[in-house]
């Protein structure tokens, strides 16, 4: 697909076809990703790929807050179909040991030094790279975050080094048809005119 299409054609999608995914297909997925940039080529970021039913299922029931799991809202079940999940996660310690090697030579690894948490940016990155190769692909995908009060259970079920902090997870499938849904369904793009400053503000 035209590059140019892959980024008119990329939305959130979260209601999903019983169609599977080609394991071909997740796993060009992941490859982009690993392909994103990074701080210092840090390459801080992991990803726990969850592609069959049962495994899917455990992350939504540790992911999920349980009131919300007992009375799935319109969101939480058209969620749920999706056939893959990918969840983001990031070490801000790797990025702090790289840093303090000796071509960068931060060796007292204070985080003051960091403009912005990269660990967190490059994640994002890579996720980016996720969305857009499920469109090259024909497919959906949703990211989204994991409940702070949910990290815990979440890092418990799949065994998640201390070290690693879930970022967001990514839902892929084939995208059921569904009326558009969410905040771009009743709230307009910002044309380019408003948010591009050229020269100055």
């Amino acid at each position: 697909m035209e590059f140019q299409e892959v980024v008119r054609r990329r939305r959130m999608v979260r209601r999903y076809s019983p169609d599977p995914v080609a394991p071909a297909a997740v796993d060009r997925l992941l490859r982009n990703a690993a392909r994103a940039p990074s701080a210092g080529f840090s390459q801080g970021w992991a990803f726990l790929v969850l592609d069959r039913p049962a495994e899917v299922e455990r992350f939504w029931a540790a992911a999920t807050p349980p009131e919300r799991l007992a009375r799935p809202d319109a969101w939480l079940t058209g969620m749920r179909t999706a056939p893959v999940v990918v969840v983001v996660l990031t070490s801000k310690t790797a990025y702090l040991d790289r840093y303090a090697e000796p071509d960068k030579g931060w060796t007292d690894r204070d985080e003051a030094r960091w403009a912005a948490p990269y660990w967190w940016v490059d994640a994002g990155m890579a996720s980016l790279l996720l969305l857009q190769t499920a469109v090259d692909e024909g497919l959906g995908a949703c990211f989204f975050g994991v409940p702070p009060g949910r990290v815990d259970a979440l890092r418990a079920e799949f065994g998640v080094p201390a070290d690693h902090a879930p970022v967001g997870a990514v839902t892929v499938g084939h995208p059921a048809p569904a009326p558009a849904r969410g905040s771009a369904a009743s709230r307009p793009r910002r044309p380019a005119a408003e948010v591009v400053h050229r020269g100055r503000w």
